[in-house]
């Protein structure tokens, strides 16, 4: 398995460049995540593996569109890497479904049922690099390629996530409607108690944060 990961990492260190939020970095991190979870949770590790690496495969398209694309969408191009290594249909089928629902979120508007063990493993690892203190460090970084303001008060917290719009109100906005719900929307006993710490780091950052935004500090 190592080797085909090696081939894959070499890969997509040639073409994610662009979106410093999604990189080769973040996909590092979640196959750390997503394989500390599997030992576990269970489920197949190659298919867990292989799908944290080519997960974000949709941000390339994105990246070079400005435009939103899902993760069914970019099945394509994911299907090119996978042509490099050797799986079983089972395997291939498994990996696909894991990265095309990946993106669905029971608070937003394309929530979708998570059925495979893999799939909720991937779910979870992904989530997890969203929170934390390096959710925080993305979530500005991910705001500043948008040119998305830092806050903007007179627009309520209050909001229904909408992954197709790729851009919220501002960046402190986004806690609000994504980020902060994350850690109790975790599938997996494991994904919850990691999520627990991350989730009180963003918590505490918030409040200094709006402390200062208001001159208390």
């Amino acid at each position: 398995m190592e080797k085909y990961l090696g081939i894959l990492e070499n890969e997509l260190k040639k073409t994610f460049k662009k979106d410093y939020s999604h990189d080769v970095h973040h996909l590092k991190r979640v196959l750390k995540l997503s394989l500390f979870i599997q030992k576990h949770e269970g489920g197949d590790k190659k298919v867990i593996a292989i799908a944290a690496l080519l997960h974000d495969v949709h941000r390339l398209i994105q990246s070079e569109t400005d435009k939103y694309c899902s993760p069914k969408d970019s099945i394509s191009e994911i299907n090119k890497f996978l042509l490099k290594i050797s799986l079983t249909e089972e395997q291939k089928e498994k990996i696909l479904y894991a990265i095309e629902c990946h993106e669905s979120y029971p608070f937003g508007k394309n929530s979708v049922k998570i059925k495979s063990i893999e799939a909720k493993i991937l779910q979870d690892a992904d989530r997890l690099d969203a929170t934390g203190a390096i959710g925080v460090a993305r979530c500005f970084m991910y705001s500043g390629r948008y040119k998305q303001p830092l806050y903007v008060p007179e627009i309520s917290l209050k909001g229904k996530y909408d992954v197709s719009k790729m851009t919220d109100p501002s960046s402190i906005h986004h806690f609000y409607y994504k980020l902060l719900k994350l850690g109790s929307n975790m599938n997996t006993k494991t994904g919850k108690n990691l999520a627990s710490e991350r989730h009180r780091f963003m918590e505490h950052f918030l409040k200094e944060f709006f402390d200062e935004w208001e001159g208390k500090k």
